[in-house]
């Protein structure tokens, strides 16, 4: 199966089960209230993953390192190039939170380049650590922020092309500069508040 193909189908299911979100009478229940926060949050991540890789491959990768036709910069509006895949990912988050309050998500790491994409809580540190420690595993767990109680799931952000090792590895701000294809630089971490 093609990466589109794969793409579509996966963006269906996530429709599909965000669709399921609302009841017969059109109001939106929570996610939680048709589908189990795990297979919801897993779902949202299957999404987010592929477009993230396809940007970082398809575009940042192929457009900058391998036919150099325009370079990616953290200041990309004044540099006019690409917004780097972090940037992108967090724009689309943004747009995300302004649209529904059913999930929200973020890019964090515990060798961030930007100091804000640092873990916050016990349950954003811990699940960092557990993924960054065991590869192919999520982390899933129960935390309560502000008096509300939510459903946190991390998952592991990996290098997926050269663009990522170099970004990150030659940063003047990185904490770490050994990352390898296929490391595990970071996670993202997807909360749905339960009712």
């Amino acid at each position: 199966m093609n990466i589109k193909r794969m793409a579509i189908l996966v963006g269906a299911a996530a429709v599909l089960a965000l669709a399921s979100g609302c009841s017969s009478g059109g109001e939106a229940e929570t996610p939680a209230a048709s589908i189990d926060p795990q297979t919801f949050t897993d779902s949202l991540f299957a999404v987010m993953s592929s477009d993230r890789a396809v940007y970082t491959q398809k575009v940042v990768n192929r457009l900058q390192n391998d036919e150099k036709v325009i370079k990616a910069s953290e200041h990309f509006e004044d540099d006019k190039a690409l917004p780097l895949p972090a940037q992108m990912f967090r724009f689309g988050a943004e747009m995300v939170g302004e649209k529904t309050d059913k999930f929200s998500y973020q890019l964090l790491s515990l060798w961030p380049i930007n100091k804000q994409n640092e873990p916050k809580t016990d349950v954003e540190k811990k699940g960092l650590e557990f993924i960054s420690a065991n590869p192919g595993k999520n982390f899933y767990a129960d935390e309560e922020l502000g008096g509300k109680r939510y459903f946190t799931a991390v998952y592991a952000d990996k290098a997926v092309a050269p663009a990522c090792v170099t970004c990150h590895n030659d940063h003047k701000d990185t904490p770490k500069t050994d990352f390898k294809i296929g490391d595990t630089m970071g996670g993202v971490v997807i909360r749905v508040p339960m009712s």
